[in-house]
């Protein structure tokens, strides 16, 4: 019996900082960024405060990010028109 435990034991403890570290690479990418949160806290709009409050933080960059692109854009079609 005691044979089984002294084997099990570390084949577990192993198993587990395999699991972790898999949970550890995906947190990595999926990770929000200081530098964003400040940001967006500066230059948020209502609808993405709600999206925050309601969606989380997630979410709610998501929206301020395609507002930002959209404004890009918008401002390209302009440059382009003017020429």
């Amino acid at each position: 019996m005691t044979v089984w435990f002294v084997i099990a034991v570390p084949v577990v403890v192993m198993l587990f900082a395999l699991g972790m570290e898999r949970v550890e690479h995906r947190l990595r990418h999926v990770s929000v960024r200081g530098e964003d949160v400040e940001e967006f806290l500066e230059q948020a709009r209502p609808d993405e405060v709600r999206a925050l409050y309601g969606h989380g933080i997630g979410r709610a960059l998501e929206l301020f990010r395609l507002r930002r692109l959209a404004g890009r854009a918008a401002k390209g079609k302009q440059r382009s028109l003017r020429s």
